[in-house]
């Protein structure tokens, strides 16, 4: 009978450690020790990262996004002209290639997918184009269905992320600042607005987050430093703030990159690669307008892309030149970071939960 209670006793509490423990994937540049896609084990209790695995070995999947299911998962791959992959997600969390397409356009450097998982965005910053793939049911890729050219005669497209909300599809151009927005209409895509909004020198739009109600959108911009506050009305869009990310001591070369919501929205986050810094922002959640509360080290190296954990507890950056990611705590009552540890990863530029 003391067997059996011990027994049952051990396997509940295996059980309940390996409930605290979740898979993290990486994007890499396939260089130096990099040799594809990574995934680490993260305990969602303590913040620690352990059991660093190869999941796949593929050339520059800088940028990933998984099936709604999470059964798939999706890469860009700047390699030459650039091109896609789509991978099943084993139980072991290893990965297998499905298929792969062509990017349509040099390097791809974005990737997302709508909420029903049949279609999928891929941003090409060099040829400044939006490719639009349809997802079958088995998670391959078919080749792009739409192409979507940005470039004019008198301006180059650096076309650098695109999401999706709803039956919308926005899309953040750093070359030509400024945000579009294309609506569907019988299953295809059609540019809606030049812009949504007017800009002014060259802030260079990079990423964007928007609320679960679609009804603001912020844009952390690259050259500017600064995070642009979006309003959305009906059709209508306007600007309700521009705020800066970094301490206004700092005068040295900067370049903005990722932006986050937190999970209740009440708060905004984003990386300065040169001060090399997490901004951290207070969000009026009736007015939608954000005030800077602090900058706090990445305890690294330019910052390309960071994440928060499932649970909102904690914050994740990759620092890309000093090859590590820097684990934060986060204070759900201030949002307010702290930071934990770091460990070492190689060539670190995406994470995902």
């Amino acid at each position: 009978m003391k067997n059996k209670l011990f027994f049952l006793l051990l396997s509940v509490t295996l059980l309940n450690c390996k409930s605290n423990y979740t898979s993290l994937y990486i994007g890499t540049y396939t260089k130096g020790e990099s040799e594809g896609i990574y995934k680490l084990d993260f305990n969602t209790k303590t913040g620690t990262l352990s059991n660093l695995q190869l999941s796949i070995a593929i050339d520059n999947p800088s940028f990933l996004t998984y099936s709604p299911n999470k059964k798939y998962l999706y890469s860009t791959n700047g390699t030459g002209t650039g091109f896609l992959s789509s991978y099943k997600i084993n139980d072991d969390s290893s990965l297998t290639l499905i298929n792969r397409v062509s990017s349509e356009g040099k390097g791809p450097c974005h990737i997302s997918i709508n909420d029903a998982g049949t279609k999928i965005a891929t941003s090409n910053y060099g040829g400044g184009t939006i490719s639009i793939y349809p997802v079958n049911t088995d998670g391959s890729l078919k080749e792009a269905s739409q192409v979507f050219n940005h470039n004019t005669k008198d301006e180059t497209s650096h076309v650098h992320s695109a999401q999706f909300f709803k039956d919308d599809l926005f899309v953040a151009d750093l070359g030509r600042n400024a945000i579009y927005q294309y609506v569907q209409k019988n299953n295809t895509y059609h540019l809606k607005t030049d812009a949504i909004i007017e800009t002014s020198g060259n802030p260079g739009p990079r990423h964007f987050s928007l609320t679960k109600n679609g009804k603001y959108i912020y844009v952390i911009n690259e050259y500017g430093a600064s995070i642009t506050s979006i309003k959305r009305t009906e059709d209508m869009f306007s600007q309700i703030d521009e705020d800066g990310t970094l301490e206004p001591t700092f005068k040295d070369f900067n370049k903005c990159a990722d932006i986050h919501l937190s999970k209740d929205e009440r708060f905004l986050y984003g990386s300065n690669r040169g001060e090399n810094t997490i901004a951290v922002f207070k969000r009026n959640t009736n007015t939608g307008e954000i005030d800077r509360i602090q900058n706090i080290s990445v305890h690294g190296d330019w910052p390309r892309n960071f994440t928060l954990d499932p649970t909102g507890k904690f914050l994740l950056v990759a620092n890309k030149n000093s090859q590590n990611i820097a684990v934060f705590s986060i204070n759900k009552a201030t949002g307010k970071l702290s930071f934990l540890h770091d460990f070492k990863t190689p060539e670190p530029v995406c994470l995902l939960f």
